[in-house]
């Protein structure tokens, strides 16, 4: 009888693991932009197994996405982010549920994990309401990241809840009130235009919810 009541346990806790157990998929290889789009010829590359946007050593003329081919709605994001430059406005982040615009054609439409001086792991909309909705603590948040280094960025969009993550510091935590807001769409990195600004990200996995 002990045997079989063991047993049962067992078999209850390997059903419980299975069911909520959830993989961790890779959206970058590393060697190609496999499932992304986006300017490959002039903004975007591949150098040291990291995706990298921008020039230090020219203005970069405006505002480029990389994004993926295919959309997401819940999910975690986990990455790492690096931005470098010091001449103009230096900026990134990284779009989610969001679209491509068709005017302008550059830009994009929706959330927005920003990056960034004065913007650090803030949440923007971008192209829609145009704003910073949601932001952590100005002093605070310098005390997690690093400046023109690698940083941990983990986005999680779960229902109409969103949470931001550096480092393993939250920074954000939102909830969309608005039910008009679309909550599915595309990923993408961005570079911000106006500066000598180069930015990289690496390690890019995904947690479909």
């Amino acid at each position: 009888m002990k045997k079989l009541i063991l047993a049962a346990i067992v078999f209850g806790l390997c059903g419980f693991v299975v069911h909520t157990s959830q993989k961790s998929t890779p959206l970058f290889d590393g060697k190609t932009f496999n499932g992304w789009q986006g300017d490959i010829k002039n903004t975007w590359k591949i150098e040291n197994a990291a995706i990298v946007g921008g020039s230090l050593e020219k203005t970069v003329p405006q505002n480029d996405f990389l994004c993926t081919a295919r959309t997401y709605d819940n999910f975690i994001l986990k990455l790492k982010v690096k931005l470098t430059g010091s001449d103009g406005f230096i900026n990134s982040g990284i779009q989610f549920r969001s679209i491509r615009s068709s005017d302008p054609a550059n830009e994009m439409i929706g959330y927005q994990a920003d990056w960034g001086k004065n913007y650090w792991a803030s949440l923007y909309d971008e192209s829609r309401r145009n704003k910073t909705i949601a932001k952590p603590d100005s002093a605070q948040v310098l005390k997690w990241i690093k400046i023109n280094d690698w940083n941990d960025y983990e986005v999680k969009a779960e229902g109409s809840r969103i949470r931001l993550y550096i480092n393993g510091h939250q920074t954000v935590d939102y909830t969309e009130l608005d039910a008009n807001i679309p909550q599915t769409g595309l990923i993408g990195l961005q570079i911000h235009g106006g500066g000598k600004a180069q930015v990289a990200f690496k390690d890019i996995y995904i947690t479909e919810l």
